[in-house]
């Protein structure tokens, strides 16, 4: 009767020390919030329930000693179980603060981003590190109690080569989707053009990243060929474009003149419209004698990179209104033919 009273005493005590724990682990977390550092919070919240599982396993661990245990039952209060309870218990506070530290500091790096993909992947890696993390506890203590677990081994790896090949395309564009969060080679929003596709970028998913077309069609390529493709961004690193307005004149034109009144089409139109920037400045080159016309290029900057239409017309408008006063003929390709009699 004596060592079923030592017993229930060591369980009683075990209970009040749990008790006691857990109330100081619920100041210790009121005292975590009221500091600015998050680390502080992931430790009280990784360490305060395995110790409180801890204390009541260890007490109802060392009470057992002092029942009679009916044969064939000792095992119960074998050391090495004890040890086993040690793995599992670390394995737990390990899992509780590693998945806590991927989710508030994952938090804090995704709000940083419009794209919603890195809150997915913050999500896939919480669940796939605390399985990955108990796993391998399981196995460890399965070890240690001299369990065989090779046959565990190769099934798993069987399973895992098994899901890898089963989705190795959904894989790819899972980690191109990872790979474009990272880099950010675009944002949402930008004007990207990849494989002569020109848009704008409208969402970043796991699987696939969703561009409008200027006609207002979505189209939809998957992550691992964007991680794997050349991609123009005409948003980076700022929003401004140079557009480049090819202009012929004819033979015998005179090209001071021409030049002369192409800049002054620029400057006005830099000056009095809103969506041409007077910095850089625009700027006209004559650049060669072509086979029927003598060729110059207009340079001029959109304040962004979806106007670069509304310049065009509003320049090729000024150049052939200003060229109908000033006489300059604009030509057409041509071929003289001389016949011998």
């Amino acid at each position: 009767m004596s060592d079923i009273l030592i017993a229930a005493g060591i369980i009683l005590v075990g209970i009040i020390a749990a008790y006691i724990i857990g109330r100081v682990f619920k100041w210790l977390k009121k005292r975590a919030d009221l500091t600015e550092s998050q680390f502080d919070d992931i430790l009280v919240i990784s360490i305060g329930k395995p110790i409180i599982a801890g204390i009541l396993f260890f007490s109802f661990f060392f009470a057992m000693r002092y029942v009679a245990i009916p044969e064939g039952y000792a095992w119960i209060v074998d050391g090495k179980y004890l040890n086993a309870a040690y793995i599992l218990l670390g394995a737990w506070v390990v899992s509780i603060f590693v998945e806590n530290f991927i989710k508030l500091y994952g938090q804090w790096l995704s709000a940083k981003t419009e794209s919603d993909l890195d809150d997915k992947i913050i999500d896939i890696l919480e669940v796939t590190v605390r399985y990955i993390i108990w796993f391998i506890a399981i196995l460890i203590v399965l070890s240690y109690l001299g369990i065989d677990i090779t046959p565990l081994i190769a099934a798993g790896g069987v399973f895992g080569l098994a899901v890898a090949l089963a989705g190795q395309d959904l894989i790819s564009n899972f980690f191109g989707g990872a790979i474009i969060v990272i880099d950010k080679p675009f944002a949402i929003g930008d004007r990207i053009k990849i494989d002569g596709f020109l848009g704008d970028v409208e969402s970043v998913g796991p699987r696939s990243t969703r561009i409008k077309t200027l006609d207002y069609q979505l189209l939809t390529i998957p992550n691992s060929k964007m991680a794997n493709s050349v991609i123009t961004n005409y948003a980076m690193p700022d929003v401004k474009l140079k557009v480049k307005i090819p202009v012929s004149v004819a033979y015998g034109s005179d090209v001071h003149r021409v030049k002369e009144i192409l800049l002054e089409i620029c400057r006005d139109a830099a000056t009095n419209s809103s969506y041409i920037l007077t910095d850089p400045v625009p700027s006209v080159y004559f650049l060669e004698f072509g086979a029927s016309s003598l060729d110059y290029m207009m340079v001029i900057w959109a304040k962004r990179f979806n106007m670069s239409w509304e310049i065009k017309d509003h320049i090729n408008f000024e150049i052939e209104r200003r060229f109908a006063e000033e006489g300059i003929e604009i030509p057409f390709p041509q071929m003289d033919v001389h016949m011998r009699e």
